[in-house]
């Protein structure tokens, strides 16, 4: 490990790379410490400790959220839109085909497509969001022109934000959007330390301990279910062009136990905080009964237990739901067919499509239990521990094992590569 690293600060490119993406990650937590005018510090941190929704829309600002800084929004946008060109993209068959059969070129005006949508994504999160912090006397009420600049900034910022990830994508040391949330996550670290240094009792020592040492199996269980794959053998046939035997070889199809990735989660957390808010809506209405009923469905949503058993249950059904709108068997059988493949002892066509969703059916079940016992294991942890600064499991957890295992990955083919130049 020591001699890869040492290896890495050998090549002049990508030490150069390496360092260039630091120095933007800098300059976003730079600019995540620089707020909007007229905010109420106090108000700010008891509006977020309360609120869930508003939790995991600051793990994908970076942290920007809970400081209301001018990237108060983050990548959010950008996110939201890539899920709805993804959705669109097996709903419209010009999307589709745009996305799927035109190679690079089809890739790069999706991609272009996903930027231009993330605009008034932007403008909606952003004039939605500072609307409801003003509601709640965070936000100073001041002019319409000073509150139309604030959503200038903020959408400003997010747009800002996207330009910074595709330029630390280009250096090929990582996905730019996932190392912005990292940084932003990592950033939260020393501060969840101290609060919990500052409320330390030499009588939770064990359980300090026990954390520790759940927290790194939970850690090694991530990691094992996200490299996780069922690998299905595919043969493919000989064919004779000229003097040359093409084919004949056997390579296999891989299906990933976690396909999902995060998105289940963040659907799920959508659906179960949606009725929160509108019973927060509901409660300041004059109407005693309207207001009552209410009050009735924020305490029921706020049962950990009921909270906790559907937040489970929803996991699971979107994990089935993402998997099956961005992975087509039918589709991959067709391609296997084209180019002569074929998995042993399976007909080719409907045969083929169907042994894949049998084997697929079994593989998403293993990946949506496992989605749905991270989801909830923060509630778990804080329940039987009472420590609530720090939580194990979430999606935080999800997104920071991934993305350093994603740029590990990036980081060893540069070197693989840099070694067959010097051979």
């Amino acid at each position: 490990m020591f001699n890869k690293i040492i290896q890495i600060f050998k090549i002049k490119d990508l030490r150069n790379r390496i360092f260039f993406v630091l120095s933007l990650l800098a300059v976003f937590r730079l600019m995540a410490t620089i707020p909007v005018p007229g905010v109420d510090v106090l108000r700010l941190k008891s509006f977020f400790e309360g609120n869930q929704l508003f939790g995991l829309l600051n793990i994908f600002s970076g942290g920007a959220l809970s400081n209301l800084s001018i990237v108060m929004l983050g990548v959010g946008p950008y996110i939201t839109a890539s899920i709805i060109m993804q959705l669109l993209s097996q709903i419209i068959p010009s999307i589709k085909e745009l996305f799927n059969e035109e190679g690079e070129i089809g890739r790069q005006k999706f991609n272009q497509y996903t930027r231009y949508l993330s605009v008034p994504m932007a403008a909606f999160s952003g004039y939605g969001l500072l609307v409801l912090l003003r509601n709640q006397q965070i936000i100073a009420s001041g002019n319409p022109i000073t509150f139309i600049s604030s959503v200038f900034v903020v959408v400003a910022g997010s747009i800002f934000l996207m330009w910074l990830g595709e330029l630390i994508t280009e250096k090929n040391v990582g996905n730019g959007i996932s190392l912005l949330i990292f940084a932003g996550i990592i950033a939260r670290l020393p501060i969840d330390l101290k609060q919990t240094l500052l409320t330390y009792d030499s009588s939770q020592i064990p359980t300090y301990l026990a954390f520790i040492a759940v927290s790194l199996i939970v850690i090694a269980g991530v990691v094992l279910v996200t490299e996780g794959e069922r690998a299905i053998p595919v043969a493919y046939a000989k064919r004779v062009r000229g003097n040359r035997i093409f084919g004949g070889s056997m390579a296999h199809l891989p299906l990933r136990v976690n396909q999902a990735g995060v998105i289940p989660i963040i659907f799920a957390l959508s659906i179960l905080l949606f009725p929160q808010l509108i019973a927060q809506v509901l409660s300041a209405f004059d109407v005693a009964w309207l207001s009552g009923g209410a009050r009735s469905l924020a305490l029921l949503m706020n049962n950990q237990f009921i909270y906790g058993f559907l937040y489970f249950v929803l996991v699971i059904l979107f994990t089935y739901f993402y998997t099956a709108v961005t992975f087509d068997p039918d589709q991959i059988s067709v391609n296997l067919q084209k180019q002569g493949g074929f998995i042993p002892g399976i007909r080719p066509g409907n045969s083929t499509a169907e042994y894949i969703k049998h084997i697929l059916n079994r593989v998403v079940l293993i990946g949506a239990i496992f989605l749905g016992v991270i989801a909830v294991l923060p509630i778990l942890v804080q329940s039987f521990t009472g420590i609530t600064t720090l939580t194990i499991g979430g999606t935080a957890l999800l997104i920071v094992v991934s993305v350093v295992l994603e740029t590990m990955k990036q980081v060893k083919s540069q070197l693989v590569m840099r070694e067959y130049e010097g051979f």
